[in-house]
């Protein structure tokens, strides 16, 4: 295939997905996913979608024939101690592959070769220079295969939340390499976390077919829903206490989780990161010495 063929491709891709209704599309299929049919039909399409994706069911907190659509088994949770918390201090957010690692410099993040995206268009938060400038970033990927849940990486206090509107874009490799400033244009939740290490940011960044993302500690605060989409911005008092392993929310389909570290992390994980490249949720984000 000549270079000229695949640019025709990579044109037409981005025309189709451009016109595409992807928020409609995206709650439809969140419905569709979520459908209570007969239960057998819930037993069969469970059986296939797990076999379609190699999704391990002895991992699940149920047997699959007690979930009531593919949707529910999709946001399914693990057994207790499947994926035990580690002892630094900080771990994996969730079972997701690590597409992106690297320092937050001049404001500035690396969505994929030859892309980058601003600290401040992201966040939409007027001091993220103060909190993240300096520090580093990690992308997570999670593909169907996934368990679908966000757990925190840190022992901490969740002060604030950012609902920050948008389009919902594919987050796969295409859509990365070839979509500007995909993590800014895309629908997003940022979750803040005080730390004795100071904030730590979790953005949970949604994708076309994600049928919404929802947050554990705050059922108002949902992506994806029908109405106006406004920028909203929460500040708890009192400040809600988490725990390395504390679930955050998840995903009602696959998309991508953005961590932003403070200097301070930086200084201290600097060149010791456990990169994966797929990585388990609450595993050490330092390696083992």
């Amino acid at each position: 295939m000549t270079k000229g063929s695949i640019a025709d491709i990579k044109i037409s891709m981005s025309a189709i997905t451009r016109i595409l209704p992807k928020r409609r599309l995206s709650r439809w299929v969140g419905h569709f996913m979520h459908w209570k049919g007969p239960s057998l039909w819930a037993r069969l399409s469970i059986r296939g979608f797990a076999w379609l994706y190699n999704i391990d069911l002895a991992e699940a907190e149920k047997s699959y024939d007690q979930y009531p659509s593919i949707g529910e088994f999709f946001v399914r949770r693990l057994k207790t101690g499947i994926r035990p918390v580690g002892t630094g201090w900080a771990v994996h957010p969730a079972d997701s592959k690590i597409t992106q690692a690297a320092a937050i410099d001049n404001g500035t993040l690396i969505q994929a070769k030859g892309l980058t995206y601003k600290l401040k268009d992201f966040t939409q938060d007027p001091d993220c220079d103060k909190k993240w400038a300096g520090g580093f970033f990690m992308t997570y990927y999670l593909c169907p295969t996934d368990y679908h849940r966000v757990h925190s990486p840190v022992d901490g206090n969740i002060t604030d939340v950012r609902y920050m509107p948008g389009e919902l874009w594919p987050v796969n490799e295409w859509s990365t390499t070839n979509v500007p400033d995909l993590f800014s244009v895309n629908e997003r939740v940022l979750v803040e976390i005080e730390t004795d290490l100071g904030p730590v940011g979790v953005v949970f960044v949604g994708a076309t077919n994600v049928g919404h993302i929802v947050l554990s500690f705050d059922e108002k605060i949902r992506g994806n829903q029908k109405g106006p989409h406004i920028f909203e911005h929460k500040h708890y008092s009192p400040e809600i206490p988490v725990h390395k392993g504390s679930e955050l929310g998840m995903f009602r389909m696959g998309s991508t989780v953005v961590m932003l570290y403070p200097p301070s992390f930086r200084q201290k994980f600097e060149g010791h990161m456990n990169l994966g490249p797929s990585v388990r949720v609450n595993a050490d984000l330092i390696k083992n010495p």
